[in-house]
């Protein structure tokens, strides 16, 4: 049934649907939390709880604890060792997603089934549809820089790959992305190719051989994007070599994905040098994008959060060609749709689907009050405009007022829904006695310095921070990797201006009475931060779901490790 509504998307219909949604999106979240509740009422978990087959909203909240996914590990444990019984969920559970482990330093399992697979459709063809009214697209291919990882299996049998890699591998998948125009210029093969660089090598000439049909460029993450075409900036001699011969470079080795682009490859002289001649034309690479893809109407991905970094490199590449940001969700799941596609992506937002799970909102209010007593979450329509939130999901694959970890802010409303821009996540803070400081507030001081070395024609490649308690007083270690070499007396400055940039009172007043030492800047070789991707590569992560770890935990010694042992240079704060 679902493929046969996904053959021919009416674009029109599905903003109506929309529409209608969230008119009464309170009720719609009654509805949609007693279907739940009704489909999984006989799983262990909620039996347990006693709910009794009660599905009202004020029963469920107080039977049913806030939890976190520790809570949640001995069940999913069991799922995962192949217990068939209703654990979780009325249905048994036939695959886990994978989470990054990008930001705890720890990969964990998320259960995954059919009515998340269908909420992903669901999501992908409101925004398409939003998109696509303001950007229509014309009958061609995208460029995906998309990448799956091998399909594993938990110890009792379960499916277990990234989320991605859940979604790339179930046939709605692919007949959905066709309906709404979403079909990758590159062959499966180069998709689920054993090898990361390879695969990302096979992108690019494919996406330079479909160069006249592309009609969108598209990633997960920003991140993925902006690396593509760093990459390419290093081999865009070789691919205009491919294509003039018609022969396939020796870097790539994979058989599979060797013989899937033998059937592309055919000697093509005239658009060899067509290539050559726009990139070598071109002034530091700006505007690539538009000159390899004349008919592309936008970059896609996600780009809010931990992605705004690579922002700055991306516009660079686009030019004039219009970057959007792609919707909100997580490895539990989607969340909310981009419904207003003209915006930048640092003032996206994302209008919440009523009817994918049962939303609940905790207040974040920075008083002293709430350092003792958490306040009570709020339903998805009493939410209140500027306030800031911690998100907490109910859904359809055995998730119950399930703490996200991601902190969110209300922009406003469509219709009754909320419109949430995502400010960070709740636990990546600096910390080491009364300071504060988010994941945001590290970027924001990171900016800062990069507009130093902007000065010196440099730029930020990448970051990470780390706390350094070992010593007292504690303090702040910052690793920056930059684009090329400047002086001491610039990053001396960048150093100073990394402290100064941190605002928070806590974080002031520490400093100035040296409860917290001066702020350590290293910074770290060349291609460091490419380590850390691989390293996150070899524990079976896919780059379009990999995120830089921008607060380094205790957890995570591997990376800690591979910042500290590639550390060129080292300076110390005196700003206070």
């Amino acid at each position: 049934m679902l493929d046969k509504k996904m053959e021919g998307i009416n674009t029109n219909k599905v903003i109506e649907e929309f529409e209608a949604l969230t008119k009464d999106a309170g009720g719609v979240q009654r509805e949609t939390l007693k279907k739940i509740l009704e489909e999984n009422g006989s799983a262990e978990y909620l039996q347990n709880l006693g709910l009794n087959g009660k599905t009202d909203p004020e029963s469920f909240k107080s039977c049913v604890p806030l939890v976190t996914h520790k809570d949640l590990e001995a069940y999913i444990h069991r799922i995962a060792e192949g217990d068939s019984s209703s654990i979780l969920t009325g249905k048994p559970i036939s695959d886990m997603s994978l989470s990054s482990g990008t930001t705890q330093g720890k990969r964990k399992f998320v259960p995954f089934n059919d009515e998340l697979m269908e909420n992903t459709l669901q999501i992908y063809r409101t925004s398409f549809a939003f998109r696509n009214r303001e950007f229509p697209l014309e009958k061609g291919k995208s460029l995906q820089f998309v990448y799956s990882s091998k399909p594993g299996k938990t110890k009792g049998g379960l499916g277990a790959g990234t989320a991605t890699t859940n979604l790339f591998r179930n046939s709605k998948y692919k007949s959905g992305m066709k309906a709404i125009q979403f079909q990758c210029c590159s062959p499966d093969e180069v998709i689920f190719g054993p090898d990361f660089h390879q695969s990302l090598y096979c992108h690019l000439l494919c996406g330079l051989l479909f160069r006249e049909e592309i009609q969108f460029v598209f990633s997960t993450f920003a991140h993925s994007i902006v690396l593509a075409f760093r990459t390419f900036e290093q081999v865009w001699e070789e691919l205009c070599n491919d294509i003039r011969d018609g022969e396939l470079s020796s870097r790539v080795t994979a058989l599979s994905v060797r013989m899937a682009m033998r059937k592309l490859l055919r000697p093509n002289p005239e658009l060899a040098d067509l290539i050559y001649k726009k990139c070598s034309g071109l002034s530091n690479w700006y505007g690539l994008i538009p000159e390899l893809f004349p008919n592309a109407k936008y970059i896609y991905g996600i780009m809010t959060g931990s992605m705004e970094p690579y922002l700055k490199k991306l516009r660079h590449y686009a030019g004039e060609l219009p970057l959007m940001s792609a919707d909100y969700g997580s490895s539990e799941g989607w969340i909310a749709a981009n419904v207003n596609p003209k915006l930048p992506p640092e003032l996206a937002t994302f209008a919440v689907l009523p009817n994918i799970g049962y939303f609940e909102f905790i207040p974040l209010q920075d008083n002293a009050e709430c350092m003792y007593k958490e306040p009570k979450p709020v339903g998805l329509t009493e939410v209140k405009i500027g306030e800031d939130y911690e998100i907490v999901v109910t859904n359809f694959a055995g998730l119950y007022r399930y703490r996200l970890g991601d902190v969110v802010r209300v922009m406003g409303f469509h219709n009754s829904t909320p419109e949430l821009k995502f400010v960070c996540r709740r636990n990546l803070i600096l910390s080491i006695n009364i300071d504060k400081n988010t994941e945001k507030d590290l970027q924001l001081s990171v900016e800062e310095a990069g507009k130093l070395l902007a000065e010196e024609k440099l730029e930020v490649v990448d970051f990470s921070s780390l706390v350094e308690v070992s010593t007292d007083p504690g303090r702040y270690v910052i690793f920056l990797e930059i684009s090329g070499e400047a002086s001491e007396e610039v990053l001396q400055e960048c150093c100073n201006c990394l402290d100064r940039s941190f605002v928070d009172a806590g974080y002031v007043s520490s400093r100035r009475v040296k409860t917290i030492g001066p702020l350590e800047l290293r910074v770290v070789w060349r291609g460091t931060f490419l380590k850390i991707l691989e390293h996150y590569l070899g524990l079976g992560t896919v780059v379009s779901q990999f995120k830089t770890p921008r607060c380094v935990g205790p957890m995570n010694n591997k990376v800690q490790q591979i910042l500290c042992n590639n550390v060129a240079k080292t300076y110390f704060s005196t700003a206070f």
